[in-house]
């Protein structure tokens, strides 16, 4: 646990944050020189008030009715903190929990709190003050079966009652609290979230994430095994409140409001309903009466930033008079005037504020991610993107003179100043001579044509750790130039990226910001277990109202080829990776491959026989496809303007007995990469041609700098600087961004607007000498060694990777498989770099997992429910 203090708020003006900016530019992710810390979004966050971090994400924050304790649910469980000394009292595990969905009751302060799976579970307080779990209220999935993924609380005046929103169910549950029985479920819109009831519970206001259930013909998408309304792109398109009578025990009115509609709050004379359109920017202010959105404010910093504000939390202060709601994207919240409705200004957070609560004229606010992935550990050099530390934040509301200051610090922190000047397009683009990275959008660029691969799973310390240059820590590289060649030449002969980072943790995330520039606080929310979805572009309520990167090429008539991205591929029959290998180095055709693209706008775009996720499937036959039809496009003379390339065999699949060694498919990943490199350097459209090579996420890794720093390659005949080390900040949004200047299109979103441009990879004069590939040291298909063969500990470590979930990204715990690779490659008696808790709060008992050796007991600093555990 680490308490912070406030510092001084300081005035911004344009001219000083376009200044701090470029100081930004050079710094790592992790503290800043001048206070607060920097994240991967290149974003400064320095909170107002008083801050607790501690290591989870938080997502509902709640006071107890008489004021005196705070409490915060998180990914693992509950945290109690004392609202006057803002010290922790109890940090209580609960199990994985879900987005939202804390509340306290008015009679005995008992806490009530939702789990990722299909409990209610009450926390009671004993005599002393402290709480234990008490009782697991039981709430079923559709059918009675499977998971019902609970959401919001609001509990009835008589404390009697609970009604939670069972998001899979598509229902409001009305549970019994003296019983502890689901009385009945009443159906809603799609996927509920939050609930609020008028003072006499004879109505539930329902958020619908998904808003109406969809009308006949209309063009839909599944979501967790429900048809949601989607647009032309595949995203969500709707939203609403369900206005729900408890005693007929049925829907009445349906109020559409903006997309992904999720926190609500009541007026105390339950006149007007709030609601936070997390998908749309805007504030829904809807008349109780009227049963109509009366009023819908726009709640940016700026009314002319694009989409990603991204609003998630409300709270009334003041009797109603001042509503105060949570801006993900700025890191900030925003200040609303109840009276008229109008933006006085933003007070500033942690790394994406979520819920809020108001105690007379104190603000809490549970910054879901805090300060990143900064959790340290005793004795350990590594970080890991899963090292959570979100924070608590408690502030009081600020007069206007004080609010003035932390509107103008949030501007310049967010990077307010920066997105603006980004979208501004030029006025005179013919007159301007063609730069690689143009300066305005609109510029000309020789660069026609931008080349996207997407891997999985790596940092930078683990390639490029021993590279010997840039800020890399050899102690932590366990692919280093033996295994990866390919990755090594062509950071000799382009660039090295020593300070890039990956805006994600997992593929869930990760992905979504490497496709969208974005990620949803339906994303951000959902750590304490994926059960509703795990979105691999199969679930359209988890995408950005901005669209893809694709959507805006196609948007601007521009042309576009997807090889891989969001398939998931079958082989037809199932066989294992070395009978697949063979069939193809043999050319029998024995084996075929199924797909499943959920996008069907991508689906239209994608080429039909490349395989996606599928760790069965070598890299190299991924590459031979595109390189098949790279040579149908060189006999026609065109080539995509822009073309997405997946290859995922660098996740590795363990040390398992009848898979590839983590090594070899490494190297299969190398050498497929490094083959489609060299087949577009030799092709004709290798001048007008730019390639961005990254990962989706870091998570199966360490890196000494920070738990997001990955690699980047960028390889351009533009790009030849010979192994010049790079150090400004740039991570995935920045790719986004470069992708997007040089086709000539305005920033899709806010975080893509104010990341930076990657000018510094380019020179304006050509090498167009083509890339030589580098043959492969290590074996491909080189098989893991029987079991009878190996140590005990060795064994245990290939009989857990025998029981890994491998059928879809990161579905396997990646604690789990980080110990298996760093031990496979270091040898079992090296020293874990860090001790680490699972990607989905399933920890490593839920594979059995032992390791007998001091040096992998966990030590974290303040592991969220490590203590007062029932």
């Amino acid at each position: 646990m680490t308490r912070t203090r406030p510092f001084p708020v300081r005035v911004a003006v344009v001219a000083t944050c376009l200044a701090a900016s470029a100081a930004l530019a050079q710094t790592l992710v992790g503290p800043a020189a001048g206070g607060g810390t920097i994240v991967p979004t290149n974003q400064l966050v320095r909170p107002a008030g008083d801050t607790v971090e501690f290591a989870a994400r938080p997502v509902d924050v709640a006071f107890s009715p008489d004021g005196s304790r705070v409490f915060a649910k998180h990914n693992g469980g509950v945290l109690v903190l004392d609202a006057a000394t803002w010290k922790e009292l109890q940090n209580i595990s609960c199990g994985g929990a879900s987005m939202v969905g804390l509340a306290v009751r008015a009679s005995d302060a008992a806490v009530y709190t939702t789990t990722a799976k299909d409990e209610l579970v009450e926390l009671t307080r004993a005599d002393d003050g402290t709480y234990k779990v008490a009782r697991r209220i039981k709430l079923p999935g559709p059918g009675g079966k499977g998971s019902s993924f609970p959401c919001g609380i609001a509990l009835g005046p008589s404390d009697a009652k609970a009604y939670v929103c069972l998001s899979v169910n598509n229902t409001l549950a009305e549970v019994d609290l003296t019983t502890g029985r689901v009385e009945r479920e009443i159906p809603v819109g799609v996927a509920p979230y939050g609930v609020v009831l008028t003072p006499d519970a004879s109505e539930a206001y329902v958020t619908c994430w998904g808003g109406r259930r969809p009308a006949e013909g209309q063009a839909t998408a599944p979501s967790a095994g429900t048809p949601v309304a989607v647009d032309a792109r595949g995203i969500a398109s709707g939203g609403g409140v369900a206005v729900v009578s408890l005693a007929k025990g049925e829907m009445g009115t349906f109020i559409d409001t903006g997309r992904s509609p999720c926190a609500i709050a009541m007026s105390p004379d339950a006149g007007r309903v709030y609601v936070a359109n997390a998908n749309d920017d805007t504030l829904s202010v809807i008349d109780t009466k009227a049963r109509t959105v009366a009023h819908t404010v726009n709640v940016k910093p700026d009314a002319s930033l694009p989409f990603g504000s991204m609003p998630h939390g409300v709270a009334l202060a003041d009797d109603g008079a001042t509503v105060l709601v949570a801006l993900g994207g700025n890191n900030a919240v925003a200040v609303i005037d109840g009276a008229s409705l109008g933006v006085r200004g933003f007070i500033p957070t942690g790394w994406f504020p979520g819920n809020l609560a108001v105690h007379e004229r104190h603000l809490v606010v549970g910054n879901v991610k805090g300060v990143g992935s900064r959790t340290q550990q005793k004795n350990r050099n590594g970080l890991n993107s899963h090292n959570h530390r979100g924070s608590v934040q408690r502030v009081s509301l600020p007069d206007a003179d004080a609010l003035a200051s932390m509107t103008d610090q949030v501007k310049a922190d967010a990077l307010v100043p920066q997105a603006l000047l980004a979208q501004q397009r030029a006025a005179n683009a013919a007159e301007t001579p063609p730069a690689p990275v143009p300066a305005r959008v609109g510029d000309p660029s020789p660069i026609q044509h931008c080349v996207y691969i997407l891997k999985e799973n790596r940092t930078y310390d683990q390639v490029f750790g021993a590279i010997g240059r840039g800020n890399s820590e050899p102690s932590l590289c366990i692919y280093g130039r033996t295994v990866t060649p390919n990755h090594h030449a062509l950071a000799d002969e382009f660039v090295l990226l020593d300070n890039y980072y990956c805006n994600g943790v997992l593929s869930a995330d990760g992905h979504s910001w490497a496709t969208e520039g974005n990620v949803t606080p339906y994303l951000e929310r959902s750590f304490g277990g994926f059960t509703r979805s795990y979105t691999f572009g199969d679930d359209p309520l988890t995408y950005s109202s901005s669209g893809f990167l694709w959507d805006h090429v196609l948007a601007a008539g521009l042309s576009f080829r997807n090889y891989g991205e969001f398939d998931y591929a079958n082989e037809k029959p199932d066989v294992g990776y070395d009978v697949f290998y063979k069939d193809w180095q043999e050319k029998t055709g024995k084996i075929r491959i199924e797909h499943n693209i959920g996008i069907a706008n991508l689906r239209t775009y994608s080429h039909p026989d490349y395989p996606g996720w599928n760790m069965d499937i070598p890299d190299v036959y991924r590459a031979e496809i595109f390189l098949t039809e790279l040579a149908e496009f060189e006999k026609k003379g065109m080539f995509p303007n822009l073309v997405f390339i997946y290859l995922p065999n660098d996740h590795t699949s363990g040390t398992g007995e009848g898979n590839p060694t983590p090594r070899s498919l490494v190297a299969d990943n190398d050498l497929a990469m490094g083959r489609i490199v060299e087949g577009l350097s030799k092709s004709r459209f290798w001048p007008a041609m730019a390639i961005f090579i990254n990962e989706d996420d870091p998570q199966d890794g360490f890196d000494h700098v920070d738990g997001h720093r990955s690699l980047c390659l960028v390889v351009s005949p533009y790009s030849r600087q010979q192994g010049k080390v790079i150090s400004t900040f740039y991570n995935q949004s920045s790719v986004y961004h470069t992708i997007q200047r040089i086709l000539g299109l305005a920033p899709a979103n806010q975080l893509v607007a104010a990341s930076n441009v990657m000018t510094d990879c380019f020179v304006p004069v050509a090498d167009l000498a083509p890339y030589r590939v580098r043959e492969n040291t290590v074996p491909l298909c080189e098989m893991n060694p029987k079991k009878a063969t190996l140590s005990p500990r060795m064994r245990e470590f290939a009989e857990i990777s025998a029981r890994l979930e491998l059928g879809k990204p990161d579905a396997c715990d990646e604690d789990t498989l980080n110990r298996i690779l760093w031990h496979d490659a270091k040898g079992e008696h090296a020293p874990y770099p860090e001790a680490l808790a699972g990607a989905h709060g399933t920890g490593l008992p839920a594979l059995g997992l032992t390791f007998g050796g001091a040096e992998d007991e966990d030590e974290h600093e303040d592991q969220p429910g490590a203590a007062d555990e029932d």
